[in-house]
């Protein structure tokens, strides 16, 4: 997950990760990047946030 990420942006995209859908073998690691680092270069969302926001409305 994170090599993909550093390389996404490396190619500027626009990127939403989805951080329940996720998973570090180290809960503490998981939260750290999901809070602290991916959201410099990302939206963080829950699945079900992420849901809602590309619904049709």
């Amino acid at each position: 997950m994170l090599s993909t990420l550093w390389h996404a942006i490396d190619l500027d995209f626009g990127l939403t990760v989805l951080a329940d859908a996720c998973l570090d073998t180290d809960p503490e690691v998981h939260t750290m990047l999901t809070e602290k680092l991916f959201p410099q270069w990302a939206d963080v969302l829950a699945v079900e946030d992420w849901l809602k926001a590309i619904a049709p409305q």
